[in-house]
């Protein structure tokens, strides 16, 4: 008797394949676009659903959670949608793009205004702004450029955290744990190496592999190889 394959799993939702609700302990947001001034971070904590270590700040009466950046303390003081009068940003400040000068690095940045961080929240992460035209803002990201409405916000400074994937895991068990952690399936089998009753692709004699076109609606399970390419071999000119 065959098993489920690791889609049909998947499509099912076990507790192998789901996230851990610790994951949603702390949401991360900015305040609204029309809160200004002085905010305050009032703890620095870990969240297991996070890379990055995440700051909780009050500004007025409201607390939100954003991302530390690597630099900031408990007690600082930060500017929130407001420029400084020396219109130079300090680290962990978060402000519009339009008054970010051009040449600083930072991360978690709108996709559009009043929506959220979306971009760089991982730890270590950061973009540079070069280019301001008054009415979009472009950010390089590596190799890759993006250009963003002026209104969008943005954390000064790097992610915290940064080295993270630096140090070694030195033995098998902390990979085991770490994956644990994410709710994802580890290890992962190469279909062919199975046997034909458990994958499409399984019983492959010789390694030869069985080139498959799935359909659009195929259900989990039957969606396996190629998902309705354009075309398929060795691209001739």
């Amino acid at each position: 008797m065959g098993k489920r394959i690791t889609q049909q799993a998947r499509g099912k939702g076990s507790l192998t394949f789901r996230v851990r609700p610790r994951a949603y302990k702390y949401k991360i947001r900015y305040p609204k676009l029309n809160v200004e001034g002085k905010g305050k971070i009032i703890k620095l904590l870990n969240s297991a659903g996070h890379s990055a270590p995440l700051a909780k700040i009050k500004i007025n009466n409201e607390i939100f959670f954003n991302p530390a950046a690597s630099g900031v303390y408990e007690g600082q003081e930060i500017e929130i949608n407001r420029k400084r009068e020396d219109s130079k940003p300090k680290i962990g400040d978060i402000l519009k793009l339009k008054d970010v000068p051009i040449g600083t690095k930072v991360f978690n940045i709108e996709s559009s205004p009043g929506s959220g961080g979306k971009y760089l929240r991982s730890s270590g992460c950061s973009g540079l702004v070069t280019n301001n035209d008054g009415k979009y803002t472009e950010i390089q990201i590596k190799r890759r450029k993006l250009k963003l409405n002026d209104n969008c916000r943005a954390s000064i400074g790097i992610a915290a955290g940064e080295g993270r994937l630096m140090k070694p895991l030195l033995k098998a068990g902390k990979m085991h744990h770490m994956m644990n952690a994410k709710g994802r399936k580890w290890h992962r089998t190469s279909p062919i190496k199975v046997n034909a009753v458990d994958h499409p692709f399984g019983g492959g004699r010789g390694k030869r592999i069985k080139s498959k076109i799935a359909k659009r609606n195929a259900p989990p399970g039957k969606k396996v190889g190629h998902l309705r390419p354009k075309k398929t071999g060795r691209k001739r000119r």
